[in-house]
């Protein structure tokens, strides 16, 4: 038992490690202020914990069974990464403005880091095929299925939440060199560009 659980966080890392719209997004928004980027985190891994769920009542399948649904979600994600993308970039062109406080920038509410988060997931058919097919793999044999994946779900969802707060925390760090007017220009200029790239690339895969 002990065994699977450690293989289960060390895939855990790797997938949180790995580059995408959700580490781009929450570095981006941990730009603004500690307190997005750790909302952002939350609302990301609600996300990861929905589609866990959903993959335990056995609905992913659905979505892996039908193209016309997959691809409608393939769309909406593509979409909302672009809508990110071109925020992204619209603010790199306001980038010699005022610095958020560490509360978070004026006007932009709590809700509004965590949905970003939540969005961003939730917008991905490919976190819902991957919960899927990952998420059984680590099920102890004779184990209830259905407590056992959502069990996992809600681990996973824990554990990137301690991972990507390191995320945070090393951006809050830096701020003094990130919050300079050129850099917080080019970085803005990055993750757009990358959010435009992911959400093309989502668009055109066949």
């Amino acid at each position: 038992m002990l065994s699977t659980l450690l293989t289960f966080l060390g895939a855990c890392t790797l997938i949180a490690a790995s580059p995408g719209p959700s580490t781009v997004l929450i570095i981006r928004q941990s730009l603004l202020s500690r307190r997005a980027g750790f909302l952002t985190v939350l609302g990301n891994e609600t996300g990861v914990f929905v589609w866990g769920a959903v993959a335990a009542f056995g609905l992913t399948a659905l979505l892996a069974a039908s193209e016309t649904a997959y691809d409608v979600m393939r769309f909406v994600g593509a979409v909302v990464l672009v809508v990110f993308g071109a925020q992204a970039l619209w603010h790199a062109r306001h980038a010699d403005g005022p610095v958020a406080q560490e509360g978070g920038l004026p006007g932009r509410s709590g809700w509004a880091s965590y949905r970003s988060g939540l969005l961003i997931n939730l917008a991905n058919p490919k976190a819902a095929i991957f919960a899927m097919s990952f998420l059984p793999q680590f099920v102890p044999p004779g184990a209830p299925h259905l407590p056992a994946m959502l069990g996992l779900a809600a681990l996973w969802a824990v554990y990137e939440i301690g991972y990507y707060s390191v995320y945070v925390w090393g951006v809050a760090r830096m701020r003094t060199v990130l919050s300079r007017a050129g850099v917080r220009r080019r970085l803005e200029q990055v993750s757009g560009g990358v959010l435009l790239l992911l959400g093309a690339r989502l668009a055109l895969e066949g």
